[in-house]
């Protein structure tokens, strides 16, 4: 019989790992090529890979914080991926 294992906390380095694996996927990259600083249209991804990341990111995220989601008026803030890291940690209370 295993115990279930929660997964670790997440803190704000995991969080930008994740963003930077998942925005990887959408855009056919490697997750070194997606610096913090760099800005979504910069890496090539339009509304539509905005889109996936953020569904990528709540299917992900949910498993660990019930009910995450994240607001389609806050999408238009998010344009790099500094912005959707300091999101998800802020709505996580992550520091």
């Amino acid at each position: 019989m295993t115990a279930d294992v929660a997964p670790p906390p997440l803190d704000r380095s995991a969080i930008l790992q994740l963003v930077q694996h998942e925005l990887a996927e959408i855009l056919e990259k490697q997750p070194s090529e997606i610096p913090e600083d760099a800005a979504f249209g910069d890496l090539g991804a339009d509304s539509l890979a905005l889109i996936e990341l953020v569904e990528a990111l709540e299917e992900h995220l949910a498993a660990q914080v019930a009910g995450f989601h994240i607001d389609d008026e806050d999408l238009e803030g998010l344009t790099s991926v500094h912005d959707a890291v300091e999101y998800v940690a802020a709505k996580l209370q992550v520091s």
